[in-house]
């Protein structure tokens, strides 16, 4: 069952990245930000109001949690602030780069993932694993050099190096993820993050976008903000719920929703007309590649 909620999560995914270069485009990102915070907190605000208040109304579904204590918020309220890092750097990328490069550049996650794994909780790679990471790092310089033919330097892009850090941030959260949904209730965890995260992104728009400040972009509304929402808080709730199951390993789950990029870059091709696809599904080839040796050496 777990498997079948991770390829679900990973499609919706791909379809969040989709809305949120949209979404994105001609537009600021702190306001949209703030409002797919806002969004998915409404979304999970019933079943919180519900449990904290003991009004019962998702009892029996799997909407149902029961209330927590300090220790919990405290171990939710670090997830929000270590996602929304990865978010604020994400959406600045996606606003700027081809969503045929961010696809292929988000998908290296599960390789950080395994090494975080190595390095925090002992774990040691075997050969499949070596092989998917390499794979992944062949294709990450493959692809430098197709983004140099769209005048995009690795190395020099302030906007690739906010790709990296939203990917290292993310990276963090997945392992994170592990040890949160090991002792909360998915359903508590998404609810009272999203409305953390909501908080947060209103205090921060509050102090950098204040009335009068003449560089703020300008902001204007766009149907695909919901639907950013909406695609992640479906995609969130498959990923929380996948990882409840005993069995679930966060290795196989991460590197199965970085399968998104097959949509993603799918849409960017026919949505966008984005360039250089040739070169660009080469490049996503040996990453896909790789995320079967990951999924063979990961297995049980």
């Amino acid at each position: 069952m777990w498997l079948s909620l991770a390829f679900c999560s990973a499609a919706l995914l791909g379809l969040y990245d989709v809305a949120k270069k949209k979404a994105l485009s001609r537009n600021d990102v702190l306001p949209v930000l703030l409002l797919n915070t806002l969004f998915c907190a409404l979304f999970f605000l019933p079943a919180l109001c519900s449990a904290q208040f003991g009004w019962g109304w998702f009892d029996g579904t799997v909407l149902e949690f029961a209330p927590r204590g300090v220790e919990a918020h405290l171990l939710v309220l670090a997830k929000s602030a270590i996602v929304l890092v990865s978010w604020v750097f994400g959406y600045m990328g996606i606003k700027h780069l081809p969503l045929t490069i961010v696809g292929p550049v988000n998908a290296t996650r599960p390789v950080m993932v395994l090494l975080g794994a190595m390095l925090l909780f002992g774990e040691r790679l075997n050969g499949y694993q070596w092989t998917g990471v390499g794979l992944a790092l062949l294709s990450l310089l493959l692809l430098s050099r197709s983004g140099r033919r769209e005048g995009i330097d690795f190395a020099h892009n302030v906007w690739i190096v906010c790709l990296a850090l939203a990917a290292v941030a993310g990276a963090a959260s997945g392992l994170y993820d592990k040890y949160v949904v090991r002792r909360l209730d998915p359903v508590f965890v998404q609810s009272w993050y999203n409305l953390y995260q909501a908080a947060m992104m209103a205090v921060a728009v509050a102090l950098l976008r204040r009335p009068g400040r003449r560089d703020a972009a300008p902001f204007r509304w766009s149907w695909a903000i919901p639907l950013i929402s909406i695609f992640l808080s479906l995609a969130d709730f498959a990923y929380l719920m996948a990882l409840r199951d005993g069995e679930a390993m966060i290795s196989v789950v991460s590197m199965i929703r970085r399968g998104s990029v097959v949509v993603s870059f799918c849409c960017g091709a026919l949505l966008f007309r984005e360039r250089n696809l040739r070169a660009k599904a080469l490049d996503l080839l040996f990453i896909l590649i790789g995320m079967v040796f990951l999924y063979l050496g990961s297995k049980p």
